[in-house]
This record gives C-alpha cells, sequence and structure tokens, in this order.
C-alpha cells in the first residue's frame, strides 16, 4: 500500500460510523412512529393478542380476529397509515367452538367462570357482572374467546350469574342455548328461587336440566321447664301453616311461654303441617326435650314423665305421621319426685286444672289428644301421693237434657279413670262420678261460662 492511501484510509472509518448513526436516528423514529400510528388506526377494530413490528416502512400486524370481515378490516386499517409501504398479514380468525359452551362454578372458596365469551367486551362485562355478585368471595377469571356463541348469549349468562348467589355450591353450564344446573341452594326457597328467574331466559334458551338440592327443610322446637319456653325454630311453608301450628301449641302446651322464631319458606314436603302438629304432641308429654324435622325425618328426645307415657310415645309417634314420614323417639324417663301427702296432692291437682282442661270430642266421651300432656302431668301427680284415693268427676254445662248431661259426665269421668289406670294407677284408688250439670262453677248464661263448666276435676279423699 502506498503511503497515500495509507494516509487516507483511516479517515474513512469515522465516515462510516456517522453514515450508520444517520440512518439509525432516521429508522428507528420512523419505525416508532410507524408502530404508534397502526396502533392508533386498529382501535375502532375488535382483536385479540394483537402484535405491531415494523421494520423500516414495513408493518407486520399479529392477531385474532373475531370474523372474518373485522380481520380484513384491521389489515385495511394498517394499509391505509400514511408512510407504510406493506403490511406482512399475520391475523388468523379466533377458532370457532361447536358447541359454544360457558360455564360458572361455585365451591366454599372461589366462584369461576368458564368456557368461552365470544368477544373481548363481553368476557369483561362477565367477570365485572360476576364480581359484583360475589360479595367478597373470590373470582377466578379463566374464560376464553371463540366464535360460534348464540344470539343474545351475554343476557343469557348475565342472568345466570345473578344466580351464582343462591347456591351454596354448585355448577351452572351454558351449552349453546341449553341450561344445566347442579348443586346445593343456599337457603330453603333458592332452588325455587332460581326456578323462577330462570323463566326470564332470553328466547329461543331453555333449561335442559336442574339438579339443583334443597338444603334440609327444617322445623324445629324445644321445650324448657326451668325457663318455662316453648321455643319454634326453622321453616313453615305460609302463613296458613303458621298461625295452624301456634295454635297447637296453645292447645297441647297448657303452660309455658311461646317463643316463636319460624320463618316462612317455599319448600316444605306433603303433609308438613300434619306432621309438625302430630310431633308438637308427642313433645308436650314430655318434661324436657328437643323435636327436629327434617324433611320428612322427625326425631324427638326428652324424659317422659312415667315409664308408660315413654313407651307410648316411643311406640305412637310414627303411626301420628303423614305417610311416608318416618319418626325416632329418644325418649327416657324423667326420674320420679318425692312423695306428697294428699293435701299438697289436692293442691296441685287444682293447680294443674285451672291452667287447661281435660278436652273431649263434642258431645262424646272420647279425649282430645291435645289434653295428652296435661293427662301426663296428672298422672305424675298422683304417682307422688300413692296413699290417696282419687274421684274423677264429669261436669257438664246446663244446655240440654239433664239425666244426658249426667249419662255424659259419667261416660267422660270413666274415660279418665280408663285413661289413668293405662297408665299404672291402681284401680281400687280411683271412682269416677258423674254430676253432669249440677255443680256449676260458673254461670251458664254465656258462653265463657259454659265452658268454664264443662270440665273434669279431681278431688283427693
Amino acid at each position: 500500500m502506498s503511503g497515500w492511501a495509507r494516509k487516507w484510509w483511516p479517515g474513512l472509518v469515522p465516515l462510516a460510523i456517522l453514515w450508520i448513526v444517520a440512518i439509525w436516528h432516521g429508522t428507528a423514529p420512523l419505525e416508532a412512529n410507524l408502530a404508534a400510528r397502526s396502533t392508533a388506526a386498529l382501535k375502532g377494530t375488535v382483536l385479540d393478542k394483537t402484535r405491531i413490528s415494523v421494520s423500516g416502512r414495513d408493518v407486520t400486524l399479529s392477531a385474532e380476529a373475531f370474523s372474518e370481515d373485522g380481520r380484513r378490516s384491521a389489515t385495511s386499517q394498517v394499509e391505509a397509515v400514511p408512510g407504510v409501504r406493506l403490511v406482512n398479514d399475520e391475523t388468523r380468525l379466533v377458532p370457532e367452538a361447536k358447541p359454544f359452551v360457558w360455564t360458572i362454578e361455585r365451591d366454599v372458596v372461589r366462584i369461576t367462570l368458564g368456557g368461552n365469551a365470544p368477544l373481548p367486551a363481553s368476557k369483561a362485562r362477565l367477570a365485572e357482572a360476576t364480581r359484583a355478585a360475589a360479595a367478597g368471595t373470590e373470582v377466578a377469571d379463566r374464560m376464553g374467546m371463540a366464535r360460534g356463541a348464540p344470539a343474545r348469549f351475554d343476557a343469557a349468562a348475565l342472568l345466570l350469574i345473578e344466580q351464582i348467589g343462591k347456591l351454596k355450591d354448585g355448577k351452572i353450564t351454558l351449552t349453546d342455548t341449553g341450561v344445566k344446573l347442579e348443586g346445593m341452594a343456599r337457603e330453603i326457597g333458592s332452588r325455587e328461587a332460581i326456578a323462577a328467574a330462570l323463566r326470564n331466559l332470553p328466547e329461543g334458551y331453555s333449561v335442559t336440566g336442574n339438579a339443583i338440592k334443597a338444603p334440609p327443610y327444617i322445623f324445629q322446637a324445644n321445650k324448657d321447664p326451668v325457663a318455662d319456653t316453648v321455643t319454634l325454630a326453622g321453616y313453615v311453608p305460609d302463613n296458613a301453616a303458621h298461625a295452624a301450628i301456634v295454635a297447637a301449641v296453645g292447645r297441647k302446651f297448657f303452660s309455658g311461654k311461646l317463643v316463636d322464631n319460624l320463618k316462612a319458606s317455599a319448600g316444605a314436603p306433603q303433609g308438613f303441617a300434619n306432621a309438625a302438629i302430630a310431633a308438637l304432641g308427642a313433645l308436650s308429654r314430655v318434661s324436657t326435650g328437643s323435636l327436629v324435622m327434617s324433611d320428612r325425618e322427625v326425631k324427638l328426645s326428652g324424659d317422659a314423665l312415667y315409664a308408660v307415657a315413654a313407651d307410648q310415645i316411643r311406640d305412637g309417634l310414627g303411626g301420628q305421621l303423614p305417610q311416608g314420614w318416618t319418626a325416632k323417639a329418644e325418649v327416657s324417663v324423667k326420674p320420679v319426685a318425692s312423695s306428697v301427702d294428699a293435701t299438697v296432692c289436692q293442691q296441685l291437682f287444682y293447680e294443674l286444672l285451672g291452667k287447661a282442661r281435660i278436652r273431649f270430642e263434642s258431645g262424646k266421651a272420647s279425649i282430645d289428644k291435645d289434653s295428652m300432656g296435661l293427662l301426663d302431668r296428672l298422672i305424675e301427680t298422683a304417682l307422688r301421693c300413692p296413699s290417696a284415693n282419687i274421684e274423677v268427676a264429669g261436669h257438664t254445662d246446663s244446655d240440654g237434657d239433664d239425666n244426658a248431661n249426667k249419662v255424659l259426665s259419667e261416660k267422660r269421668a270413666q274415660a279418665v279413670a280408663d285413661y289413668l289406670v293405662k297408665a299404672g294407677l291402681p284401680p281400687d284408688r280411683l271412682k269416677a262420678v258423674g254430676y253432669g250439670s249440677q255443680q256449676p262453677i260458673a254461670t251458664n248464661d254465656t258462653e265463657e261460662g259454659k265452658a268454664k263448666n264443662r270440665r273434669i276435676d279431681f278431688v283427693v279423699k
């Protein structure tokens, strides 16, 4: 190499560097500008997984479109950007789902959205609606996106999201236009509420399967002799059943305060009111105890006042229930109270019969079942005074023929005496006497007075 060449050649190096820097400073801002303007051009399009890269003035567009028209429109929007020389179209259609499935599932931890949504806006809308309905429960959005959703998909899915709060756990699946439900309702009545809401599904949608289970229909009663209360809790089907049960408590539990915590709810098993009233009759016969009705199963536990009563309660409860109901009575016998003398015994009879009266079927000597609890307490008292003889005295009001009244009062007194004998009292300690209307304790001019005169007295001799 000549000396002259060795002198000028090193000067080319900085020129080359300056040339490269100039090109870089010119190209980089151009590519960034084209990328920004291409992105802005796509603002009104509906795409997923959009990615834009620029090399010189050539733009590569990668995205998933939700229709063929949308895909072509996106490419055209970028091609129209000033300065773009060529668009490398790497767009493709979002896969189509056949069938189109969407799910919402609830467990003890979270609510999970699964399956597919048809558009990003739809996906966001469903997730937002689920968080609003979750009431603080964690929401996991595992929805994908796919084409093929039926018409009015969003409206159907939003209605289904509203039902998730009524489930304790379960899953709702929307397959095309068919809805399938499974799981456990959160409360009594929630299953029926869900079924009612789904009658408002958009046109063309239908319920293909509903396996939502209702929680047990619970009715409870507790008898506490210390607090002198009868407490009712749980559910009743309607106001009529509620009123009938409260009235039955008033007839069967002649003493004690009623604590009524019942709530009305749909979902009661058939024969609920009759079963509840029969079971309350058994509860009225124990000294202390509890009653639990779960769907068609009745469980009674408590202490009977004497051995025969315990056997009667255990053996008789199931036969008093409607068909299809089952009963389990765990009844023990209350320890025998200490004996009392005749005077105390008489006072105890007065107190008991002052709170309630033994009832009979109208015009007959058949003892009303509502009086079983009172009779058990009279028997318990009679067992505490083993040396006393007891006159069972029957009385009527003045209506009707005197002789007929006397006969009826005798039959009623004898029916009570027979009941006491079956309970274990010696027959030689009992004497049944009918006085008819001859010994009134109130006026017979009023219905209230007549009711007081129709009575059975226990008189210690």
